[in-house]
C-alpha cells in the first residue's frame, strides 16, 4: 500500500509525488509549527517532496494566493476555506481541507483598561457594557474564520450580540498586540504567540482560552484548492504524511516542544522571543492578573492522531456558525459541503503511510462552553437553536 514496502518511503512509480516541490504558505503562529519542523527535520525529504515555505502577512493574502495558484498548499483558517467553498469569504472556489494541524490554544484577550474597569471574564464584561454604554470595538483575524466564530460564540453565551452590541473590526494575527496598545480594539481572538504577548507588553488580559469555549475545537488545517487535490494525490499524500511525523515529534516530548519553540521564533517564522511561545505550548498559563494555572487542553498537534482527523462534523460546525450569524443566508446541504470539502480518502491514506490511528466515525460530539452539544446529526436545527443571532 502506497510504497510502505519501502518503510514508507515513496517507491518509484505511479506513487511518486506528482509535483516534487510545494509552495506551502503559513501566517506568524505558532500553529504553524508542525509545517515550519516539517520542513527543518527533512520529514519532507522522507516522502519525496520538498516545502518551500512562504511567510504571508494576512489571511486574506493567504486566500488570495491559494485561490490563484499562488500557493500549493497553506497553513489556513478551518472557517476561511468553508468560507470561500460557499462564496461568502472571498470568490466562490471549490477547496480541500486536507488535514487538522491543531487542536485548542488560541485565547481571547481584554485590553488592560477593560480590565481596570472590572472586564475580566465574559460576565464582568457583558456587565460592564451595560453600565459604561459607548461603542465597544473588537477583533477577529478574518470574517468567515476560527477567531471570528469563538469570539462571536464566547460573546454570544455571556448574552452579548457581537452584531448589534459591539464593532467587529479583522485585523492581522501578528498586528494584534500593537493596534491593542494604540487603543484600536477594546479585545481580540487570535492565536499564540500573540495572546501572550500581550500580557508580556503589558497590553491586555486572557479573558478566556478557546478550549474553554470547546475542549479540543478544531483549528487550523493544511488546505488547497480542490483541483490541486485531484491533480496531485501522491503530493498531497506525501505532504500530509511529513505533517503527520513532524506533529508526532512535536506531541512526543516537552524537550521536542521546547526545541520547536527556539526554532519557530526565529525572524523567518514567527518572529517573536522563545518565551512568547514555550509557556503556553507546555500548557503553563497566566492572565495577566495575577493568576497562573496548569491547563491539560494546551495546543495539540497530534494527540495519536485525533487532532489531524478532517472530521466531516468539524466542517459542517463552522458552517453552522456562519448560518447563525448570517453570513451564510440559507442552510446549505451541510453534509454533502463537508464530504467534497474534507479529504478523508485521502487522508487515510497518509494515516497508513505514518501509522496513525484513524477514528471509526468521521462525526464526533463535542459539549460548548453554554451546555449545547453538537454531534454532526442534524446541522440546520443546531444552527437554529441559539437564542442570540444574526
Amino acid at each position: 500500500m502506497l510504497g510502505l514496502a519501502t518503510g514508507g518511503v515513496w517507491a518509484a512509480g505511479s506513487d511518486k509525488p506528482e509535483k516534487e516541490e510545494v509552495k506551502i504558505g503559513f501566517i506568524p503562529l505558532t500553529d504553524c509549527a508542525s509545517v515550519v519542523m516539517a520542513s527543518v527535520l527533512g520529514f519532507d525529504k522522507k516522502y519525496g517532496v520538498k516545502f518551500v515555505l512562504s511567510k504571508e502577512a494576512s489571511w486574506a493574502g493567504v486566500r488570495d494566493k491559494l485561490s490563484n495558484g499562488d500557493l500549493d498548499a497553506a497553513h489556513v483558517l478551518y472557517g476561511l476555506l468553508y468560507g470561500v467553498q460557499m462564496g461568502i469569504g472571498g470568490q466562490k472556489k471549490d477547496m480541500a481541507v486536507l488535514m487538522g494541524l491543531n487542536n485548542n490554544g488560541q485565547a481571547i484577550t481584554l485590553s488592560k483598561k477593560i480590565a481596570d474597569k472590572g472586564g475580566v471574564d465574559g460576565p464582568s464584561l457583558a456587565k460592564l457594557m451595560q453600565t459604561d454604554k459607548r461603542e465597544y470595538t473588537f477583533a477577529q483575524t478574518f470574517p468567515t474564520g476560527t477567531h471570528a466564530m469563538w469570539l462571536y460564540y464566547w460573546l454570544a453565551a455571556n448574552g452579548i450580540n457581537p452584531m448589534k452590541d459591539a464593532k467587529v473590526i479583522t485585523v492581522p494575527p501578528p498586528q494584534m498586540v500593537a493596534n491593542m496598545r494604540v487603543g484600536n480594539m477594546d479585545g481580540f481572538c487570535v492565536g499564540e504567540p500573540w495572546g501572550h504577548r500581550a500580557i508580556m507588553d503589558g497590553v491586555g488580559i486572557t479573558a478566556t482560552t478557546t478550549q474553554d469555549i470547546w475542549k479540543d475545537h478544531p483549528e487550523k488545517v493544511l488546505g488547497s484548492t480542490l483541483e490541486f487535490a485531484k491533480k496531485y494525490p501522491n503530493t498531497c499524500r506525501a505532504m500530509m504524511a511529513a505533517i503527520l511525523d513532524a506533529s508526532k515529534w512535536i506531541d512526543a516530548s516537552l524537550a521536542n516542544k521546547n526545541k520547536m519553540a527556539e526554532v519557530i521564533a526565529d525572524k523567518s517564522y514567527v518572529n517573536t522571543s522563545k518565551d512568547a511561545i514555550d509557556q503556553r505550548i507546555m500548557g503553563r498559563y497566566q492572565n495577566g492578573l495575577g493568576k497562573t494555572w496548569d491547563d491539560p487542553n494546551h495546543m495539540k498537534f497530534y494527540n495519536d492522531g485525533a487532532v489531524n482527523f478532517p472530521y466531516l462534523s468539524d466542517g459542517m460546525w463552522f458552517m453552522t456558525q456562519h448560518r447563525r450569524w448570517g453570513l451564510l443566508k440559507d442552510d446549505p446541504d451541510y453534509l454533502a459541503v463537508a464530504t467534497s470539502v474534507n479529504q478523508i480518502d485521502l487522508y487515510k491514506d497518509a494515516a497508513t503511510m505514518t501509522k496513525t490511528p484513524v477514528p471509526k466515525s468521521p462525526l464526533r460530539t463535542s459539549k460548548l462552553m453554554d451546555g449545547s452539544v453538537w454531534d454532526g446529526k442534524n446541522p440546520k436545527a443546531f444552527a437554529a437553536s441559539f437564542k442570540i443571532k444574526a
